[in-house]
């Protein structure tokens, strides 16, 4: 299967075996130039060489990040390299935003961290690194080594005028997860549909755990079977409506039938693990892994972030995806892109596209994967990444060329001084739907208030 153009606000794409497994040509150790346009193996030396780079240290870790400074600082004599690494990164880098002294690189993701991406973007202070993708320095510009599709999204070009101002790092699969060892070892069939997942509840109590759970304090993971959801019921034109802040979309069917279900965990018995809204991530994940719970939202980076943590004996890591609505309809999966930025007040912004540059050589590619167990965003990525990943991990990029569909959306970018974090007033607020302090349709109504109120001042700043 293809992938599919992302030229709106989302896409729903479908990855070939030849992404996946690998298409590239390979390079020698020789010198050979890859995509980006620096000698695998020579050197360059670089004026003015110093560069501070801020980076999320999240499930991934901060190691792959020590290791290729160290690689390009030996590649590039003069250099000086200086990491700021944090699971809070936002809150490192903010006061230097504001003083007008930002990095000048930051891998930014976790999603408390995202907002202040959200923010870059409305005050346009990001640096265009359309230049950088588009350079073709004989050997193939960079743009074509990035799988088809994600430099054209808005969450690469995020005005919707072609200009790339996000560069694509790490690409993940995120669906639903159970233990592979309960469900082969006891025969249980795999739901291909809502109704056969929810059908499911006797056999996880019989098997004394609840049927859901998610990282409580984190609502922001149920995205990942939100937004598979709504395309699987209403298509582009509900994803455009979600994301393009349509009120509308808080009245539809689509709405009442998707968040229905996510309701229907908290109020079904058994179906969402006790005390689930009041844990962390690593608390409910762990739950998880000790057998509490049926199954979990979560994305490739899950069995390398809980590689310590405790279990029930024998659990192995098994993906699931996300469910139809109706039998025969293919299961799918959200996709998530992680991002890197240049400052558009970065100090030292040519030596940060010389990095980002080197970023996506193929030793940097496998690198990242034998330090972070991560794939990025790159056609061969999966391929040169094998080695280094568990064959679980693998598996589930390959699910998708096995029928399973992917699914990605943004929000619109709001206007520039309001007060609204669309993304956090959605998901937030399921919270309060979940322990029973709210009910469907006092969320639909919040919802539609703030997505009006959105949209007007997005008329307005636009007047």
């Amino acid at each position: 299967m293809k992938w599919n153009k992302i030229l709106s606000a989302v896409s729903v794409c479908a990855l070939s075996a030849s992404l996946l497994a690998g298409c590239g040509s390979s390079t020698s150790d020789t010198g050979t130039k890859d995509a980006a346009g620096t000698s695998e193996g020579g050197s360059k030396k670089v004026e003015n060489g110093e560069l501070n780079i801020a980076v999320f240290q999240g499930g991934y870790g901060r190691e792959y990040w020590d290791q290729v400074s160290e690689e390009f600082m030996k590649d590039h004599p003069g250099t000086k390299i200086n990491i700021t690494a944090s699971p809070k990164i936002a809150e490192l880098v903010r006061p230097k935003i504001v003083a007008g002294n930002p990095p000048d690189l930051m891998y930014i993701a976790g999603g408390d961290n995202l907002p202040i991406l959200d923010g870059l973007i409305k005050d346009n202070a990001l640096t265009d690194l359309s230049d950088i993708f588009n350079t073709d320095d004989g050997s193939g510009a960079l743009k074509d080594k990035m799988l088809p599709g994600v430099l054209e999204s808005r969450s690469m070009a995020p005005y919707g005028d072609g200009k790339i101002y996000l560069a694509p790092f790490n690409f993940g699969v995120l669906g639903l997860w159970y233990n592979k060892t309960l469900f082969d070892g006891k025969s249980i069939q795999m739901p291909k549909t809502w109704d056969e997942l929810f059908a499911m509840n006797a056999t996880a109590k019989d098997n004394g755990r609840a049927l859901f759970t998610y990282q409580g304090l984190y609502p922001g993971y149920l995205d990942e079977v939100i937004i598979p959801s709504i395309y699987d019921l209403g298509g582009q034109k509900a994803l455009d409506q979600f994301f393009d802040y349509d009120p509308e979309f808080w009245k539809s069917d689509v709405f009442k039938q998707v968040w229905g279900n996510i309701l229907k965990f908290a109020t079904e018995d058994n179906g969402l693990m006790k005390g689930t809204v009041a844990l962390n991530h690593t608390q409910a994940q762990t739950a998880f892994m000790q057998g509490k719970a049926m199954f979990i939202p979560n994305g490739t980076w899950f069995e390398d972030e809980m590689k310590d943590a405790p279990r029930e004996d024998g659990f192995q890591f098994g993906f699931l995806g996300i469910p139809s609505f109706q039998s025969g309809s293919s299961v799918k999966a959200m996709s998530q892109i992680e991002q890197i930025v240049i400052p558009a007040k970065a100090k030292n912004p040519e030596l940060a596209a010389e990095f980002l540059k080197y970023i996506y050589t193929d030793k940097s590619i496998k690198l990242n994967a034998e330090k972070s167990k991560a794939v990025m965003a790159v056609k061969d990525a999966a391929d040169l990444a094998k080695p280094y990943i568990s064959e679980t991990t693998y598996n589930v990029y390959k699910a998708v060329d096995n029928g399973m569909e992917l699914v990605n959306g943004t929000f619109k970018t709001v206007a520039k001084g309001s007060r609204y974090s669309p993304k956090d007033e959605v998901y937030k607020t399921i919270s309060s739907l979940m322990n029973k302090q709210m009910t469907l349709e006092q969320y639909s109504d919040k919802m539609y208030k703030m997505y009006t109120e959105v949209s007007k001042e997005l008329k307005d700043s636009a007047e």
